[in-house]
């Protein structure tokens, strides 16, 4: 890792701007859930990780309660990284089939996976204050990946605030529609592909499948050149 992104992350783990998402991760991680209820959890800000020379970025809108909040790793340790990281895996993305904890090993393939808010807020739904605190974090990680060429959002609210994010921070003045597999360009010359959350009620449901996530990274991979 990168000396800046070595500072950034210290920044991330370390910010308190937001009180209402401190004392809700801080609730979280003292009530717990049952199956977890003799681990530690990680309690702070969530950093991303993986490959600082990445090219792909795989996107989510916030840390969950008892994954990323759990484990200090976004997409990790819950159902929605278990189907994730099994197409990374067979995508030949991830070296693992799986994301479990910060011990597990698990490393990508010029690939970094983050979200735009770092910590978890109360019901998914953050204030618009809270997005824009963390705002400065997420174009910290985009400025410091100096060769992203594409950025992969998983689920439509993902989709909506990087859109929003880009409109503010680069005149990007289109409206585009959320789709699935769908591609845009965005105006630093990056491919968006906006990608159903890998959620397991869209996976029981059927919104999604194993097939059209391979498919879309499959497509991603081949996009980033990676």
């Amino acid at each position: 890792m990168s000396i800046k992104f070595k500072k950034l992350n210290k920044t991330i783990v370390n910010c308190k701007k937001c009180p209402r998402l401190i004392n809700y991760i801080k609730k979280i991680s003292s009530e717990k859930r049952k199956q977890n209820i003799n681990e530690t959890y990680w309690g702070k800000p969530v950093t991303g990780f993986g490959d600082k020379n990445a090219k792909l970025l795989i996107l989510g809108l916030a840390p969950a309660a008892h994954g990323g909040t759990r484990t200090g790793r976004p997409f990790t340790g819950d159902k929605s990284s278990d189907f994730l990281f099994k197409c990374l895996f067979k995508t030949k993305i991830s070296n693992l089939p799986y994301s479990l904890n910060l011990q597990d090993g698990l490393k990508l393939k010029s690939t970094y996976v983050t979200n735009i808010l770092k910590c978890v807020p109360p019901g998914d739904k953050p204030m618009i204050e809270e997005l824009n605190n963390c705002s400065e974090y997420f174009k910290s990680e985009i400025s410091n990946l100096k060769n992203l060429n594409t950025i992969v959002t998983l689920g439509k609210v993902a989709f909506d605030n990087c859109i929003k994010f880009y409109k503010k921070n680069y005149k990007f003045h289109r409206k585009p529609k959320f789709e699935h597999d769908k591609i845009y360009l965005l105006p630093n010359n990056v491919k968006l592909i906006s990608c159903y959350h890998p959620s397991p009620r869209n996976v029981n449901t059927k919104i999604i499948s194993e097939a059209m996530m391979l498919k879309l990274f499959k497509k991603a991979k081949k996009l980033s050149a990676i």
